[in-house]
């Protein structure tokens, strides 16, 4: 698992307003953590694009492997165990992460 990879997910259970279900998340944590801890840091995606604040929209291409277009949900930003993730779907851009890191530090001091 390495940072910018997208990953299918379990976030089941969830509370709340969580982010629930299986689905693709993008990983932001670094390769160091990635490696030798059992969490990566990621943020949920869904097809449901609202163009919230902060939000990035990942257009579906042969990189991403995504099946449609979808937003990476920056407020929703998590700590996921490994033992969640089920198996690789594709990665993103070094750019399309700096304008995902951009979008939590935009939430970070809204």
């Amino acid at each position: 698992m390495k940072q910018k990879d997208i990953y299918l997910v379990n976030l089941n259970p969830s509370q709340g307003n969580e982010q629930s279900g299986t689905r693709p998340v993008v990983i932001i944590s670094g390769d160091t953590m990635n490696t030798h801890l059992g969490v990566c840091i990621a943020c949920p995606l869904s097809t449901k694009v609202k163009n919230f604040a902060s939000c990035i929209i990942l257009k579906q291409n042969k990189i991403n492997n995504l099946s449609s277009d979808s937003e990476v949900i920056t407020f929703q930003v998590r700590s996921i165990s490994k033992k969640r993730f089920i198996k690789k779907i594709g990665e993103i851009t070094t750019d399309e992460l700096e304008e995902i890191i951009t979008g939590i530090d935009d939430i970070l001091h809204f």
